[in-house]
Protein backbone atom coordinates (compact mmCIF):
# COMPACT_ATOMS: atom_id res chain seq x y z
CA UNK A 1 0.00 0.00 0.00
CA UNK A 2 1.37 3.54 -1.13
CA UNK A 3 -0.61 6.46 0.07
CA UNK A 4 -0.15 9.48 -2.93
CA UNK A 5 -0.78 12.71 -2.75
CA UNK A 6 -2.18 13.93 -6.58
CA UNK A 7 -2.03 17.69 -6.76
CA UNK A 8 -3.98 19.05 -9.86
CA UNK A 9 -6.24 15.72 -9.35
CA UNK A 10 -9.43 17.37 -10.19
CA UNK A 11 -8.06 18.19 -13.68
CA UNK A 12 -7.98 17.19 -17.42
CA UNK A 13 -4.75 14.72 -17.06
CA UNK A 14 -5.13 14.29 -13.24
CA UNK A 15 -8.46 13.11 -12.90
CA UNK A 16 -7.52 10.29 -15.56
CA UNK A 17 -4.72 9.34 -13.78
CA UNK A 18 -6.67 9.36 -10.54
CA UNK A 19 -9.41 6.85 -12.05
CA UNK A 20 -6.45 5.24 -13.83
CA UNK A 21 -4.30 4.23 -10.23
CA UNK A 22 -7.84 3.95 -8.34
CA UNK A 23 -8.88 1.07 -10.75
CA UNK A 24 -5.50 -0.34 -11.05
CA UNK A 25 -3.81 -0.44 -7.47
CA UNK A 26 -7.07 -0.53 -5.17
CA UNK A 27 -5.27 -0.65 -1.79
CA UNK A 28 -3.43 2.42 -2.58
CA UNK A 29 -4.62 5.77 -0.96
CA UNK A 30 -5.26 8.49 -3.03
CA UNK A 31 -5.07 12.12 -1.84
CA UNK A 32 -6.00 14.95 -4.20
CA UNK A 33 -5.46 18.65 -3.64
CA UNK A 34 -6.67 20.76 -6.26
CA UNK A 35 -7.88 24.22 -5.93
CA UNK A 36 -10.62 24.05 -7.84
CA UNK A 37 -9.94 27.05 -10.60
CA UNK A 38 -11.98 27.43 -13.75
CA UNK A 39 -10.31 23.86 -14.91
CA UNK A 40 -10.80 21.88 -11.72
CA UNK A 41 -13.76 19.99 -11.60
CA UNK A 42 -15.20 17.56 -9.06
CA UNK A 43 -17.39 16.07 -11.61
CA UNK A 44 -14.10 14.56 -13.10
CA UNK A 45 -13.84 12.76 -9.71
CA UNK A 46 -17.67 11.19 -9.81
CA UNK A 47 -17.60 7.47 -8.48
CA UNK A 48 -14.38 8.01 -6.67
CA UNK A 49 -15.83 9.43 -3.40
CA UNK A 50 -17.67 6.45 -2.18
CA UNK A 51 -14.20 4.30 -1.92
CA UNK A 52 -12.18 4.47 1.76
CA UNK A 53 -8.94 4.97 0.29
CA UNK A 54 -10.03 8.11 -1.71
CA UNK A 55 -9.79 11.98 -0.11
CA UNK A 56 -10.64 14.79 -1.74
CA UNK A 57 -8.85 17.77 -0.32
CA UNK A 58 -9.70 21.77 -1.84
CA UNK A 59 -6.20 23.65 -1.67
CA UNK A 60 -4.15 25.89 -3.05
CA UNK A 61 -0.13 23.91 -3.86
CA UNK A 62 0.97 27.29 -2.80
CA UNK A 63 -0.15 27.46 0.88
CA UNK A 64 2.70 25.64 2.39
CA UNK A 65 1.26 24.88 5.88
CA UNK A 66 -1.81 22.94 4.12
CA UNK A 67 0.48 21.11 1.45
CA UNK A 68 2.74 20.22 4.97
CA UNK A 69 0.08 19.18 7.08
CA UNK A 70 -1.16 17.65 4.11
CA UNK A 71 2.30 15.64 3.89
CA UNK A 72 2.35 14.80 7.44
CA UNK A 73 -1.63 13.57 8.45
CA UNK A 74 -1.62 11.45 5.30
CA UNK A 75 1.22 9.90 5.52
CA UNK A 76 2.21 11.03 2.01
CA UNK A 77 5.31 8.57 0.14
CA UNK A 78 4.65 9.66 -3.10
CA UNK A 79 3.61 13.01 -5.03
CA UNK A 80 2.30 13.10 -8.28
CA UNK A 81 2.39 17.01 -9.21
CA UNK A 82 -0.18 17.53 -12.36
CA UNK A 83 -1.10 20.86 -10.77
CA UNK A 84 -0.92 24.14 -13.39
CA UNK A 85 -1.85 27.01 -15.28
CA UNK A 86 -1.76 25.26 -18.39
CA UNK A 87 -3.26 27.36 -21.40
CA UNK A 88 -1.01 29.34 -23.87
CA UNK A 89 -3.60 32.02 -24.36
CA UNK A 90 -4.65 32.41 -20.96
CA UNK A 91 -1.10 33.11 -20.26
CA UNK A 92 -0.54 35.69 -23.03
CA UNK A 93 -3.46 37.99 -21.22
CA UNK A 94 -2.39 36.87 -17.84
CA UNK A 95 0.80 35.40 -17.24
CA UNK A 96 1.32 36.32 -13.23
CA UNK A 97 -1.03 33.40 -12.46
CA UNK A 98 1.24 31.07 -14.32
CA UNK A 99 4.37 31.85 -12.35
CA UNK A 100 2.21 32.25 -9.31
CA UNK A 101 0.92 28.16 -9.61
CA UNK A 102 3.83 26.98 -12.04
CA UNK A 103 6.91 28.61 -10.05
CA UNK A 104 5.90 29.14 -6.85
CA UNK A 105 3.77 26.27 -6.21
CA UNK A 106 5.88 23.99 -7.67
CA UNK A 107 8.54 25.13 -5.28
CA UNK A 108 6.15 25.14 -2.50
CA UNK A 109 5.52 21.83 -2.87
CA UNK A 110 8.96 20.75 -3.34
CA UNK A 111 9.88 22.47 0.18
CA UNK A 112 7.31 20.63 1.88
CA UNK A 113 8.48 17.48 0.36
CA UNK A 114 11.98 18.10 1.13
CA UNK A 115 11.34 18.46 5.11
CA UNK A 116 8.42 15.12 5.07
CA UNK A 117 9.83 11.76 5.93
CA UNK A 118 7.17 9.07 5.58
CA UNK A 119 7.39 6.80 8.81
CA UNK A 120 6.87 3.71 6.57
CA UNK A 121 9.66 2.03 4.81
CA UNK A 122 8.73 3.36 1.43
CA UNK A 123 10.86 6.52 0.01
CA UNK A 124 8.63 7.55 -2.28
CA UNK A 125 9.19 9.80 -5.57
CA UNK A 126 8.13 13.01 -6.61
CA UNK A 127 6.93 12.92 -10.10
CA UNK A 128 6.79 16.15 -12.15
CA UNK A 129 4.32 16.13 -14.68
CA UNK A 130 5.61 18.61 -17.13
CA UNK A 131 5.30 19.33 -21.37
CA UNK A 132 7.40 19.46 -24.34
CA UNK A 133 6.41 22.96 -24.68
CA UNK A 134 10.31 23.58 -22.63
CA UNK A 135 11.93 22.78 -25.70
CA UNK A 136 10.30 25.62 -27.81
CA UNK A 137 9.57 24.96 -31.68
CA UNK A 138 10.86 22.42 -34.23
CA UNK A 139 10.97 22.84 -38.24
CA UNK A 140 9.68 21.07 -40.30
CA UNK A 141 12.99 18.94 -40.64
CA UNK A 142 14.18 19.01 -36.81
CA UNK A 143 14.77 15.73 -35.62
CA UNK A 144 11.91 15.37 -32.68
CA UNK A 145 12.65 16.61 -29.20
CA UNK A 146 15.03 14.40 -26.76
CA UNK A 147 15.59 14.66 -23.05
CA UNK A 148 18.94 16.18 -23.81
CA UNK A 149 17.24 18.92 -26.25
CA UNK A 150 18.33 22.75 -25.11
CA UNK A 151 15.05 24.54 -22.74
CA UNK A 152 13.96 27.63 -25.38
CA UNK A 153 10.58 27.99 -24.10
CA UNK A 154 8.80 30.51 -25.86
CA UNK A 155 5.38 31.44 -24.05
CA UNK A 156 4.81 32.46 -20.50
CA UNK A 157 3.13 29.28 -20.40
CA UNK A 158 6.19 27.17 -21.01
CA UNK A 159 8.80 29.36 -19.54
CA UNK A 160 7.22 28.40 -16.01
CA UNK A 161 6.76 24.87 -16.44
CA UNK A 162 10.41 25.67 -17.50
CA UNK A 163 11.56 27.32 -14.61
CA UNK A 164 9.25 24.62 -12.47
CA UNK A 165 11.52 22.05 -13.99
CA UNK A 166 14.83 23.31 -13.48
CA UNK A 167 13.25 23.82 -9.52
CA UNK A 168 12.67 19.83 -9.30
CA UNK A 169 16.20 18.87 -11.17
CA UNK A 170 18.03 21.32 -8.59
CA UNK A 171 16.30 19.60 -5.45
CA UNK A 172 17.21 16.35 -6.75
CA UNK A 173 21.36 17.28 -7.42
CA UNK A 174 21.31 19.43 -3.99
CA UNK A 175 19.11 17.54 -1.85
CA UNK A 176 19.17 14.31 -2.99
CA UNK A 177 15.25 14.57 -3.51
CA UNK A 178 13.73 11.34 -5.84
CA UNK A 179 12.33 13.55 -8.12
CA UNK A 180 11.05 12.47 -11.52
CA UNK A 181 10.58 14.46 -14.15
CA UNK A 182 8.22 13.76 -17.50
CA UNK A 183 7.75 16.04 -20.44
CA UNK A 184 4.50 15.06 -22.74
CA UNK A 185 3.48 15.88 -25.90
CA UNK A 186 -0.78 17.35 -26.03
CA UNK A 187 -3.05 15.09 -24.48
CA UNK A 188 -6.61 14.47 -25.41
CA UNK A 189 -9.71 12.34 -24.20
CA UNK A 190 -12.39 12.35 -21.85
CA UNK A 191 -11.93 15.35 -18.89
CA UNK A 192 -10.49 18.34 -20.83
CA UNK A 193 -11.72 21.43 -20.63
CA UNK A 194 -13.21 22.99 -23.89
CA UNK A 195 -10.95 25.90 -24.46
CA UNK A 196 -8.67 23.27 -25.79
CA UNK A 197 -8.25 22.64 -29.38
CA UNK A 198 -10.36 19.15 -29.38
CA UNK A 199 -13.20 19.49 -27.31
CA UNK A 200 -13.50 23.02 -28.69
CA UNK A 201 -13.45 21.70 -31.82
CA UNK A 202 -16.31 18.71 -31.14
CA UNK A 203 -18.63 20.92 -28.72
CA UNK A 204 -18.68 24.46 -31.55
CA UNK A 205 -19.59 21.40 -34.40
CA UNK A 206 -22.42 20.29 -31.85
CA UNK A 207 -23.55 23.76 -31.53
CA UNK A 208 -23.18 25.44 -35.62
CA UNK A 209 -20.13 27.59 -34.49
CA UNK A 210 -17.27 28.53 -36.03
CA UNK A 211 -14.29 26.45 -35.85
CA UNK A 212 -11.33 28.52 -35.13
CA UNK A 213 -8.14 27.34 -37.00
CA UNK A 214 -4.99 30.00 -35.98
CA UNK A 215 -3.06 30.73 -39.00
CA UNK A 216 -2.42 28.84 -42.10
CA UNK A 217 -3.20 25.81 -40.23
CA UNK A 218 0.33 23.85 -40.69
CA UNK A 219 0.67 23.58 -37.35
CA UNK A 220 2.04 20.02 -36.42
CA UNK A 221 1.49 18.57 -32.77
CA UNK A 222 2.24 15.22 -31.33
CA UNK A 223 -0.83 13.84 -29.88
CA UNK A 224 -0.84 11.58 -27.00
CA UNK A 225 -3.91 9.67 -25.95
CA UNK A 226 -4.60 10.61 -22.03
CA UNK A 227 -4.83 6.45 -21.06
CA UNK A 228 -1.77 6.11 -22.66
CA UNK A 229 -0.20 9.26 -20.61
CA UNK A 230 -1.16 7.34 -17.32
CA UNK A 231 -0.12 4.09 -18.55
CA UNK A 232 3.52 6.06 -18.95
CA UNK A 233 3.31 7.68 -15.81
CA UNK A 234 2.83 4.68 -13.97
CA UNK A 235 5.79 2.81 -15.08
CA UNK A 236 7.83 6.28 -14.65
CA UNK A 237 6.71 6.34 -10.76
CA UNK A 238 7.04 2.20 -10.53
CA UNK A 239 10.27 1.78 -12.44
CA UNK A 240 12.08 5.13 -13.46
CA UNK A 241 15.39 6.24 -11.66
CA UNK A 242 14.99 9.19 -9.26
CA UNK A 243 16.94 12.57 -11.14
CA UNK A 244 16.13 11.35 -14.53
CA UNK A 245 13.75 12.84 -16.78
CA UNK A 246 11.61 11.04 -19.38
CA UNK A 247 9.81 12.30 -22.42
CA UNK A 248 6.22 10.91 -23.32
CA UNK A 249 4.83 11.22 -26.77
CA UNK A 250 2.19 9.48 -28.66
CA UNK A 251 3.98 9.14 -32.46
CA UNK A 252 1.42 10.57 -33.97
CA UNK A 253 2.42 14.23 -35.84
CA UNK A 254 -0.61 15.54 -37.05
CA UNK A 255 -1.07 19.51 -38.18
CA UNK A 256 -3.80 21.22 -36.93
CA UNK A 257 -6.34 21.85 -40.11
CA UNK A 258 -5.67 17.99 -40.42
CA UNK A 259 -6.70 16.78 -37.16
CA UNK A 260 -9.60 19.91 -37.29
CA UNK A 261 -10.65 17.27 -40.34
CA UNK A 262 -10.78 14.46 -39.07
CA UNK A 263 -12.59 15.37 -36.15
CA UNK A 264 -15.49 17.00 -38.31
CA UNK A 265 -15.29 13.69 -40.34
CA UNK A 266 -16.23 11.93 -37.20
CA UNK A 267 -18.63 14.45 -36.09
CA UNK A 268 -20.81 13.91 -39.21
CA UNK A 269 -20.53 9.99 -38.81
CA UNK A 270 -21.15 9.75 -35.44
CA UNK A 271 -23.23 12.62 -33.94
CA UNK A 272 -27.21 12.72 -35.15
CA UNK A 273 -29.44 15.68 -35.90
CA UNK A 274 -25.87 18.27 -36.69
CA UNK A 275 -26.92 22.10 -37.31
CA UNK A 276 -24.13 22.35 -40.18
CA UNK A 277 -23.13 19.19 -41.88
CA UNK A 278 -20.78 18.92 -43.42
CA UNK A 279 -19.03 20.40 -39.82
CA UNK A 280 -16.04 21.26 -42.18
CA UNK A 281 -18.57 24.25 -43.57
CA UNK A 282 -17.53 25.76 -39.87
CA UNK A 283 -14.09 25.64 -40.54
CA UNK A 284 -12.99 29.53 -40.00
CA UNK A 285 -8.78 30.42 -40.10
CA UNK A 286 -8.37 33.26 -37.64
CA UNK A 287 -5.28 35.49 -36.75
CA UNK A 288 -2.23 33.46 -35.32
CA UNK A 289 -1.55 33.22 -32.06
CA UNK A 290 1.77 35.55 -30.53
CA UNK A 291 4.82 33.18 -30.08
CA UNK A 292 2.76 30.19 -31.90
CA UNK A 293 5.23 27.31 -32.05
CA UNK A 294 5.59 25.49 -35.43
CA UNK A 295 6.07 22.15 -34.60
CA UNK A 296 6.24 19.69 -31.68
CA UNK A 297 7.74 16.21 -31.55
CA UNK A 298 8.77 13.57 -29.31
CA UNK A 299 11.50 11.17 -29.42
CA UNK A 300 10.60 8.39 -26.49
CA UNK A 301 13.18 6.27 -27.01
CA UNK A 302 14.41 6.43 -23.69
CA UNK A 303 10.95 5.71 -21.69
CA UNK A 304 10.34 2.49 -24.12
CA UNK A 305 14.16 1.40 -23.64
CA UNK A 306 14.60 1.94 -20.22
CA UNK A 307 10.86 1.39 -18.53
CA UNK A 308 9.18 -0.26 -21.47
CA UNK A 309 6.56 1.55 -22.38
CA UNK A 310 5.01 2.10 -25.54
CA UNK A 311 2.06 4.20 -26.62
CA UNK A 312 -0.99 2.07 -28.07
CA UNK A 313 -3.50 4.07 -29.05
CA UNK A 314 -3.29 5.96 -32.54
CA UNK A 315 -4.54 9.64 -33.23
CA UNK A 316 -7.54 7.70 -35.14
CA UNK A 317 -8.84 5.81 -32.48
CA UNK A 318 -8.69 7.74 -29.50
CA UNK A 319 -10.34 10.84 -31.32
CA UNK A 320 -13.06 8.01 -32.18
CA UNK A 321 -13.30 7.44 -28.11
CA UNK A 322 -13.11 10.99 -27.12
CA UNK A 323 -15.72 12.29 -29.69
CA UNK A 324 -18.09 9.40 -28.27
CA UNK A 325 -17.38 10.47 -25.01
CA UNK A 326 -18.12 13.94 -25.33
CA UNK A 327 -21.61 12.98 -27.43
CA UNK A 328 -22.06 10.72 -24.23
CA UNK A 329 -21.51 13.05 -21.84
CA UNK A 330 -23.13 16.71 -22.30
CA UNK A 331 -24.22 16.96 -18.97
CA UNK A 332 -20.57 17.65 -18.29
CA UNK A 333 -19.34 19.68 -21.13
CA UNK A 334 -22.26 22.40 -21.39
CA UNK A 335 -21.93 23.91 -18.18
CA UNK A 336 -18.42 24.53 -18.55
CA UNK A 337 -19.00 26.56 -21.59
CA UNK A 338 -19.92 29.45 -19.50
CA UNK A 339 -17.16 29.34 -17.72
CA UNK A 340 -14.86 29.20 -21.06
CA UNK A 341 -16.88 32.23 -22.48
Amino acid sequence: MTNILVTGGAGFIGSNFVHYWAEKYKSDRLVVLDALTYAGNLANLAGLSEKGNFHFIKGDICNQLLVTEILKTENIETIAHFAAESHVDRSILQPGAFIQTNVIGTFTLLEAFRHHRPTSNNPGVFLHVSTDEVYGSLSPTDPPFSETTPYAPNSPYSASKAGSDHLVRAYHHTYGLPTLITNCSNNYGAYQFPEKLIPLILTNILLGKNLPVYGDGQNIRDWLYVGDHCRALDAVIHKGTPGETYNIGGNNEVKNIDLVNLICDLMDELAPDLPVTPAKKLITFVQDRAGHDRRYSINATKITKELGWTPSVTVVEGLRQTVAWYLNHQDWWEPLLSVNS
